[in-house]
């Protein structure tokens, strides 16, 4: 039996869920996640109830794989609509740069051009730092939003823009996040060499 899936789910103050047939519907104080899980197992939340429960509907092994991880995407969905979810990412480089204009994200990261990038909906991207100062304060962001998928999604999608590189640690990481370094090439010195 899955300890995670059969663990049951309390239901904040303030969030109702409602589940028809294969679709459950989470609403709360940050908005309402919609979801339609796989076929093998089955949502019970009685109406006005503070927990909510999956079980399996068979003992396959596809149905013992699907109950822990639909029971861990409902709680997922529960956090999200009471707390949200927030990730956090720090641009390292001189002159580096970040700045959001109406649903587009720009970021100044040495190339030759601005990246955009659209901002999802039920996303929302805050900029703590906008610029670089010098090589040691990074430009700080935070991406914000109920959906814990399309949160961490999107954060990724900033990251890949520009990777951080590992000799200089220049480029886009998640706040927190080590870069393992490497050193650079060291030349030989001038009367290396000649005979």
């Amino acid at each position: 039996m899955s300890r995670i899936g059969k663990k049951p789910i309390a239901l904040p103050a303030g969030v109702k869920v409602e589940v028809q047939e294969r679709c459950v519907s989470v609403t709360g104080p940050r908005g309402t996640l919609k979801w339609s899980h796989a076929p093998g197992v089955r949502v019970h939340c009685e109406r006005g109830a503070s927990t909510l429960t999956v079980e399996r509907v068979q003992d396959t092994k596809r149905c013992r794989a699907l109950h822990g991880t639909t029971r861990a995407l409902i709680q997922n969905m529960v956090v999200g609509v009471t707390e949200g979810y927030r990730h956090s990412l720090e641009i390292y480089g001189t002159g580096y740069s970040c700045a959001v204009n109406g649903p587009v994200l720009r970021l100044m990261v040495g190339y030759a051009h601005p990246v955009d990038l659209a901002i999802p909906s039920g996303i929302k991207v805050e900029i703590e730092v906008p610029a670089t100062k010098g090589n040691e304060t990074p430009a700080k962001l935070h991406v914000i939003g109920s959906d814990r998928q399309q949160v961490g999604q999107f954060s990724r999608q900033i990251k890949d823009v520009r990777p951080p590189e590992p000799y200089l640690g220049k480029g886009i990481r998640y706040a927190g996040e080590q870069i393992r370094r490497k050193a650079g090439k060291a030349f030989a010195g001038a009367g290396a060499g000649g005979g």
